[in-house]
């Protein structure tokens, strides 16, 4: 092993814990705490503010509909607040998928998916973390064509959960498009647990992320395959090689986090 897991895992989360981008703002939505967004989307917004009399920006925060409570006019406001980033060249690509709003704890709005970064709101990634009978562990290559990380090994299964969706479910959704696995190949996946909240500088913005896994032995004779287009190839691995592979950065942040976590609480109940 190049160095003791717990070591590997206490950098792993350092570096997930990073100060707010310089200059960003603190963001509120409809008088909620809600993220930090970056200098350049005050920037646009601040140039657009004739044109969005309920986004208010002043020398340290980002205020969008203070005066407004959760509800369809809230979300008429936040889509026009993205469709300003989009405007202004802040947003890296344009989804068309909505993700929830968060205050922390409570869903506020809905707000398209491309502008969570650049606004530094919180995001829920799900992952299974799955492994072979005899203790090697799937691992999915990221297509090149992915805006993040593209080309870097992944879990077996990684994904944001969408607006409103039990992530549970929405692990369920992410397991059937990344790897082809439905509910039957599932049977013995444990729940859903939180790994830890991401604190991250991204070129786009700010990644502030709930990690969650689940952890899964598949059947013998399971051959995961992608349908989304979104993973290049699928492999197992075994763990010396896993661990090497997170130690030389071959792997995301956030799969190595879980990766590593896992395998430590395997170790520690002796199935591995």
């Amino acid at each position: 092993m190049p160095k003791q897991l717990s070591d590997l895992y206490a950098d792993l989360c350092a570096r997930a814990q990073e100060a707010a981008p310089d200059g960003a703002h603190a963001l509120y939505i409809a008088g909620r705490r809600c993220g930090w967004a970056t200098h350049a989307a005050c920037d646009a917004l601040r140039d657009a503010l004739r044109d969005a009399p309920r986004i208010v920006c002043d020398d340290t925060a980002l205020h969008i509909g203070r005066d407004l409570t959760p509800g369809a006019e809230l979300n008429t406001v936040l889509e026009n607040a993205a469709e300003l980033l989009r405007q202004a060249n802040c947003l890296r690509g344009w989804r068309d998928e909505l993700l929830d709003v968060m205050d922390g704890v409570l869903p506020l709005g809905v707000i398209e998916r491309a502008a969570v970064r650049p606004l530094g709101l919180l995001t829920k990634a799900v992952h299974l973390n799955a492994w072979t009978p005899d203790g090697r562990l799937w691992v999915a290559r990221r297509a090149l064509s992915k805006s993040t990380d593209p080309g870097m090994w992944d879990t077996l299964v990684g994904g944001l959960a969408g607006c409103g969706e039990d992530l549970e479910l929405a692990l369920l959704r992410e397991c059937g498009e990344e790897a082809g696995l439905d509910a039957p190949d599932l049977v013995q996946r444990t729940p859903l647990r939180t790994i830890l909240r991401i604190h991250r500088r991204l070129p786009e913005g700010y990644q502030v992320e709930d990690v969650l896994t689940s952890t899964c032995v598949l059947a013998a004779d399971a051959r995961p395959a992608n349908r989304d287009g979104e993973v290049m190839q699928i492999a197992t691995v075994d763990v010396a090689t896993a661990v090497r592979q997170v130690a030389e950065g071959e792997f995301t942040l956030e799969a190595a986090l879980v990766i590593i976590e896992d395998i430590m609480q395997r170790r520690a109940a002796g199935q591995i």
